[in-house]
């Protein structure tokens, strides 16, 4: 019934308890879920989660907050992207929330880090799953200067864990991104995302757990789990005004058409 477009199973946080998590899953009904890959050096093991279980797949990229972990090529992303199970691109993007004393401009790094998870989903011809804090002006200019405007040959794919303002989301909607929204829209503190959620069009729609992290409410605080997506969903069906059953449908019908060739 639900599908948990983004987590991340092999930490060890969950790994050493998947049994029971898968099973919590299956309770609470949550019948898939995305492993994100955020390094080369655990694609192994995220990989081995979605041949191990038929309700898993796997992506394959470097998270832009990870720095002294091998640096990925092209090749890399490309051969490790045609592998069975796996669908996007990602975790990438741009995140300037910590700069540590650099500057915008030291970043290039990532920049160009970025830019070769942009050329290899367009050569595979899968989804991004994007990150981005702290640099919505450079992610849009960077996706729109590797031509990722919603046409023919763009990757396209979703900006996970929405975070950002409504302007952002407009953004990323015209350039044909599906927006994400996780267990942050439960938090009090959340207003500003909710306000988005509640605008995004219900054909772009995703729900996430990013699991391990942020837990949804009544769980804030605690070790997140696939198991807790419905919480995200039920928050978003108020928001829209519709049942929890069609917040799951359509999210889990968008995941399908997003991630093409998964299927429950």
């Amino acid at each position: 019934m639900f599908t948990d477009s983004h987590c991340h199973l092999n930490f060890p946080e969950l790994c050493c308890n998947l049994p029971a998590i898968l099973q919590a899953m299956s309770q609470a009904r949550v019948t898939r879920a995305l492993c994100i890959c955020t390094t080369l050096e655990e694609f192994e093991g995220v990989h081995q989660l979605a041949l191990q279980h038929p309700n898993l797949w796997a992506t394959v990229g470097v998270h832009p907050d990870n720095e002294g972990v091998q640096e990925p090529t092209l090749e890399d992303l490309l051969r490790f992207g045609v592998l069975p199970r796996v669908v996007g691109i990602g975790e990438t993007g741009l995140d300037y929330y910590r700069l540590n004393g650099r500057s915008v401009a030291d970043m290039h790094w990532q920049r160009e880090r970025f830019r070769l998870h942009i050329r290899a989903a367009q050569q595979l011809g899968k989804p991004l799953v994007i990150h981005t804090r702290s640099a919505s002006e450079d992610i849009l200019q960077v996706l729109r200067e590797e031509g990722e405007d919603g046409s023919a040959g763009s990757a396209g794919g979703v900006f996970h864990c929405f975070t950002e303002d409504w302007s952002l989301a407009k953004a990323a909607l015209e350039l044909g991104f599906y927006i994400s929204f996780s267990g942050i829209l439960t938090f009090k503190s959340a207003q500003t995302i909710r306000d988005v959620a509640a605008l995004v069009p219900l054909d772009r729609l995703l729900i996430e757990t990013d699991s391990p992290y942020l837990a949804p409410m009544p769980y804030r605080g605690k070790t997140n789990n696939p198991s807790y997506v419905p919480f995200v969903a039920q928050k978003l069906a108020e928001l829209r005004g519709v049942s929890i059953e069609e917040i799951a449908s359509l999210t889990s019908d968008n995941f399908d058409r997003l991630f093409k060739g998964v299927s429950a």
